[in-house]
């Protein structure tokens, strides 16, 4: 079952975004606008809810009131998002119960990593594993480091471009920056002039029979990184 997350902010966009972001990794998510649909959603779901996010200013009330009537109820999980730099904020939220504060701005990103190591420490994400990825008619099997089509056939790929694509195939839909892959595949950022990101792409393409004109798997998105497209689905060991 999906770990189901309880998520309120005022700010519509932000709401929607992370939204968008958690439920392609695999959560379930619930928006609240304000204080009093945050309750109203708590007591529906209180059962359910694996976590819950607070923003702190809200417009009839604040995270920090809705924190401890959270805390008073259960020992679920809480974290508490704030504009404010001021550390006298997050020392209050983590003396009312909340588990983990993050200062705005942040990246959807640094959030999910925030929410699987509370889910990890509280013993609610155990976080199957993964066995195997198919995609188009290929399988990217994790025990054996291999890509095989549709025939059985495996692709020959170096080290690093199976990396790739598995990193890929852990985020599909969602765009990658440059800096990103790099790190990922390398241990390290690449440079303005380094082009050896370009040639892996077009070589993962090249093996996946991926038109490098118009590619519909490793989809290059101007000014921003890649996305890879593909439906994913997973079969864990």
């Amino acid at each position: 079952m999906p770990r189901k997350i309880l998520i309120v902010d005022d700010d519509q966009k932000t709401r929607l975004l992370l939204k968008t972001y958690l439920e392609k990794n695999q959560y379930e998510v619930i928006l609240a606008h304000n204080g009093e649909s945050f309750l109203a959603e708590l007591h529906a779901h209180a059962e359910q809810l694996s976590l819950v996010i607070l923003d702190v200013m809200l417009p009839d009330t604040d995270g920090f009131a809705l924190c401890r009537i959270v805390r008073q109820r259960s020992n679920l999980p809480i974290i508490m998002l704030t504009a404010s730099s001021d550390e006298t904020d997050r020392v209050v939220g983590l003396e009312l119960g909340a588990d983990d504060y993050i200062a705005k701005p942040y990246s959807p990103r640094e959030l999910l990593a925030r929410i699987k190591a509370i889910l990890r420490r509280a013993g609610a994400d155990p976080a199957p594993t993964v066995r195997a990825y198919h995609f188009n008619g290929f399988t990217l099997d994790l025990a054996e480091r291999t890509v095989v089509d549709s025939e059985g056939v495996p692709l020959a790929l170096t080290g690093l471009d199976f990396q790739l694509l598995k990193y890929f195939v852990e985020h599909p839909g969602t765009v990658l920056d440059r800096s990103l892959l790099c790190e990922e595949t390398r241990g390290r950022d690449s440079g303005p002039l380094d082009r050896s990101l370009d040639v892996q792409i077009s070589r993962l393409r090249l093996r996946l029979n991926d038109d490098g004109k118009q590619p519909m798997l490793i989809k290059t998105v101007r000014g921003a990184g890649y996305v890879f497209s593909a439906t994913v689905a997973v079969t864990h060991a």
